[in-house]
């Protein structure tokens, strides 16, 4: 594969170490910058008489360009912790500092220029504009954002190509497959350059084979863009292959001991 457009030297990047500032192995815990935290994150819901706590202090933090997954059982509060990640849903008490800013501190018009510029979103069902062509679905995050249309489809295409969809930029999503569906959602959410990409079980409804190539494609797109990414999953395969892993259980979010693959070492086994 080609590499995208500004790029910087894979090799260099392949040297930060999982929480270093990019200058070799020898980086310390905390060196790179922070581009999402959480603090003490909580969400409740009332349901009749009884309080159901889904996240009791959730606390969290993604360095740039680094790799982060978050796992636990069906209905631990996976889906819940990543919308308020995103500014989708709102914690019962807690901050989510994006790029620095407490989100959800923020107006509405103010969260969605954020999450425009900052934030990519790959959910599990492409959710792509039925009456769209794969480009135009691509571009939409770039004209939303008041870029010229020739400008924000000539980014689209370029990223379509780099994920092997550069002979179907004028499909429709019924016109594609599930993994080709899938591309064109990893392209709209890499299109605007964010700086994080929030992904909810991105390869659950895809096949063996489809999914192990959206997720490998995922992982060099972080690897070449120093995109930071962080991926709910229920499966461990998948997991074991980021920086590290959050796991979800009865409300509480903690970080599992054993180190996954460092930086820079293959991602592309099973």
């Amino acid at each position: 594969m080609s590499r995208l457009p500004g790029a910087a030297d894979e090799e260099a990047r392949e040297r930060v170490g999982p929480r270093g500032s990019g200058s070799g192995p020898e980086d310390g815990p905390g060196e790179r910058s922070s581009v999402l935290e959480a603090r003490a994150v909580s969400k409740s819901f009332r349901q009749g008489p009884v309080l159901l706590e889904v996240l009791q202090g959730a606390a969290l933090s993604v360095a740039a360009g680094e790799r982060v997954a978050i796992v636990g059982a069906s209905g631990s509060g996976k889906t819940t912790l990543l919308q308020i990640l995103g500014g989708l849903d709102r914690p019962s008490s807690g901050q989510v500092l994006v790029d620095g800013r407490d989100i959800h501190r923020l107006t509405e018009k103010e969260r969605g220029e954020l999450r425009n510029r900052a934030l990519g979103f790959v959910y599990q069902f492409h959710h792509l504009l039925p009456e769209f062509s794969a480009l135009e679905n691509v571009a939409m995050p770039l004209l939303v954002r008041r870029v010229p249309v020739a400008e924000a489809r000539k980014s689209a295409r370029e990223i379509l190509e780099r994920v092997g969809l550069g002979q179907r930029l004028e499909h429709r999503p019924h016109q594609l497959s599930g993994g080709e569906r899938q591309r064109a959602a990893v392209a709209r959410a890499l299109v605007t350059q964010p700086k994080i990409i929030l992904a909810d079980e991105p390869t659950g409804n895809l096949d063996g084979l489809n999914a192990e190539s959206v997720f490998a494609l995922m992982l060099e797109l972080n690897r070449e863009r120093g995109t930071s990414l962080v991926v709910v999953t229920h499966d461990t395969r998948l997991a074991d292959r980021m920086e590290r892993i959050y796991e979800i259980e009865k409300g509480r979010l903690s970080e599992r001991l054993t180190p996954p693959l460092r930086r820079g070492e293959s991602c592309t086994g099973t």
